[in-house]
């Protein structure tokens, strides 16, 4: 079970700034090491439809629980108590609804009451006081921005009085929106969180949700684009287009046909930055003819919105909108999630947090636990697909959160402007075009040198590094990157064959295989081999275990493996299982130190009551973690039904063996698939350079 500790109390100190960024690391951070984590406000404003902070969390991590559980109360209803001397009673209805949820839940965060005048029920001692009385520790957040260090100073002493007078249990405290500040010790650690603009800069779907605007056209990536200025079009086309910049919303009446075009037109254009939109005001409709123009160059390549409102009121509407992060914006919330983890200390906040450390490797601990340790010496890993929407939505995501470095490969111009077609951040990232770049000469002499033996010449290794599977591979074994993903377009064959022939295997490896990591409900499985050999020899299914039982090790899962047939122990003859048989026996003398045992059925490594039956002094049997399957067929068609029928995560294929890290994605990959085996790889890179 996860380990059981204190929640955690997340309040504002003052009336001013937003705490969604650090509130979501915190349920990240507890989601992975304490187990399931629910949101939990004491009192929410009677005045609005649904309580935007638990919305962003029952859609980013949603549960069946009913909204009206998640909170105290509403605020008439606070206001009602308080004014008729119900203090008590008050706390109680509060009290009561947080453990009715903690039942259904390992962790829970509390987010305090937002500050509104002088109104008691969110101040700050009120805070406090519900704190006490859910015996959580307190994470108060300072708002620092605009102020110097004599009065963030004066605040710290003030705030710390506050919390002995109120003998309040404290987790940490954070200072929003400064770089650092000297601070003497106070018992507890504090931790400053510098302002990132673009986090403040609204996106289109923020204001379009502000404005109730009518979204005539954008999906939610294109709704997901950042505003960095608006324009006002009231002029002639000319003039407009010399105030044009990138990221703009241009604001103009609907009949505007000529600035509608314009900015169509100026969007394709390479002379003219891309807007970030259009919005139209008034209640004028764009002309038919306009309309049947513009269907029929497809899909507009930037969203459109429409309001009823005249243009000036719209405008100064639009300049008043701030950024709010929401639920269906990964990009910012990649953003928002790196720049709190940078600079909050999340390990020395979880062991002040946690009574005890769990060694239960859950799939949600797997993936945080993977990106923290990612981000603690960050790889270079190259991604040859660089003209794919996917891997550059992937890439954008593993930039913003400062896990990795990242190389692109393809025509740099073409990348370009996808990613700007895409509307992603992504200008720091590296481009190399193998075609142009000065290091194919040097990759090619390389790849002649050592397949010379093979009838190789210069000219073939000239050609072949075009390839970007090859230039990639060079760029992994002459330390130009740390590891390599490819596979979202190309095939597996064409995404090792180079690894194969260039990086091959470790000194104690004698044959590169495979893994997947199946994240099940509530543990990590590893699964071997079911993507590289298809039909392994005894020596080669003793290999393969004794990889599978490394790379498990590598990422925290602890090995037991099980060596699966069609029979268990002695019960079973023929050829197939008698390989099994071998296989174990090899391994064993090979690696004593493994708990390694076989030949087993698959229902006797994981169900624990059939173990009992068949293997009852077994240290593996109802309890194993790394099952080999005897070949290709068995292991492929085993994990994809896996997958299916219990609605497992398969991360994953991952390649063990090689000199170097290269891992190869399904060609049918999602970007969080991408994001994982880049994360993997680079670990993956770590250990290769220890």
């Amino acid at each position: 079970m996860p380990s059981k500790s204190h929640n955690i109390y997340l309040t504002s100190v003052d009336s001013s700034g937003d705490n969604t960024p650090i509130m979501l690391t915190l349920i990240e951070m507890l989601n992975a090491y304490s187990g399931k984590t629910a949101l939990f406000r004491p009192i929410i404003d009677s005045d609005q439809a649904v309580d935007p902070l638990i919305e962003f969390i029952r859609h980013r991590y949603p549960n069946n629980l009913p909204y009206e559980a998640l909170y105290g109360c509403q605020s008439d209803q606070a206001h009602q108590l308080l004014a008729s001397n119900q203090y008590d009673e008050l706390l109680k209805i509060i009290l009561a609804k947080y453990r009715a949820l903690s039942e259904h839940f390992d962790q829970v965060l509390c987010v305090g009451s937002d500050y509104q005048n002088s109104d008691p029920i969110y101040q700050l001692e009120f805070n406090l006081d519900i704190a006490n009385n859910l015996d959580c520790l307190l994470m108060p957040v300072i708002h620092g921005a605009n102020r110097d260090e004599a009065q963030l100073q004066n605040q710290l002493a003030g705030l710390k009085h506050v919390l002995q007078e109120n003998d309040c249990q404290v987790l940490a405290v954070v200072i929003n929106g400064i770089d650092s500040l000297a601070i003497e010790s106070l018992g507890y650690p504090i931790y400053c969180i510098p302002t990132d603009i673009s986090l403040d800069r609204p996106s289109i779907a923020n204001i379009a949700e502000a404005l109730k605007a009518e979204v005539l056209s954008g999906d939610q990536h294109a709704l997901n684009r950042e505003v960095l200025h608006y324009k006002v079009a009231a002029m002639l086309v000319p003039d407009f287009l010399d105030y044009v910049e990138a990221g703009d919303l241009i604001i103009t009446p609907g009949d505007r046909a000529d600035i509608i075009l314009a900015s169509l037109l100026s969007y394709q254009s390479s002379n003219y930055p891309q807007i970030a939109g259009l919005l139209l005001t008034g209640h004028q409709a764009i002309p038919t003819q306009i309309q049947s123009l513009i269907a029929g160059l497809g899909e507009m390549p930037f969203p459109v919105l429409a309001v009823a409102g005249d243009t000036f009121s719209t405008a100064l509407a639009v300049s008043q909108i701030s950024g709010q992060l929401s639920w269906q914006d990964d990009r910012k919330i990649a953003k928002a999630l790196g720049l709190i983890e940078n600079h909050i200390n999340l390990v020395e906040l979880r062991l002040r947090l946690l009574s005890k450390v769990s060694h239960k490797m859950t799939p949600l601990m797997f993936e945080y636990e993977l990106l923290q340790r990612a981000k603690a010496k960050k790889q270079h890993i190259v991604l040859p697909e660089g003209n794919e929407e996917r891997i550059l939505r992937a890439a954008e995501i593993l930039l913003l959160r400062d896990v990795v470095e990242i190389t692109l490969l393809g025509n740099e111009t073409e990348i370009r402007q996808k990613i700007q077609s895409l509307g992603l951040k992504l200008d720091q990232v590296k481009i190399i075009d193998p075609l142009l770049s000065e290091l194919r000469p040097i990759f090619a002499e390389c790849y002649y040198q050592a397949r010379k033996h093979k009838s190789i010449v210069y000219d073939t290794a000239f050609d072949l590094m075009a390839d970007v599977s090859y230039f990639g591979t060079l760029m992994i074994h002459l330390g130009y990157a740390d590891g390599m993903v490819s596979g979202a377009v190309h095939s597996t064959q064409h995404t090792i064959r180079p690894a194969f022939e260039i990086i091959k295997t470790k000194p104690d490896a004698s044959i590169v295989s495979s893994v997947f990591f199946m994240c099940m409900e509530d543990e990590v499985l590893v699964y071997g081999d079911c993507a590289v050999n298809v039909n392994p020899s005894a020596e080669e299914l003793a290999a393969i275990a004794i990889s599978a039982a490394d790379t498990a090790k590598m990422f925290n899962i602890e090995p037991r493996i099980a060596m699966l047939s069609y029979s268990t122990g002695d019960s079973g003859k023929g050829e197939a299982v008698d390989k099994v048989r071998e296989a174990v026996a090899i391994a064993q003398g090979l690696r004593p130190d493994l708990k390694l045992e076989g030949p087993m059925q698959y229902d006797a490594a994981v169900d624990p009551e059939v173990a009992k039956t068949k293997l009852s002094a077994s240290e593996v049997a109802g309890k194993a973690t790394v099952f080999i399957f005897p070949d290709l067929n068995t292991g492929n068609n085993t994990y994809k039904a896996v997958q299916r029928s219990s609605g497992a995560v398969a991360v994953g294929p991952v390649l063990q063996g090689l000199n170097k890290p290269v891992n190869d994605l399904s060609r049918g990959c999602t970007v969080t698939d991408i994001v994982n085996t880049v994360i993997i790889t680079a670990i993956q890179a770590q250990e290769s350079h220890s």
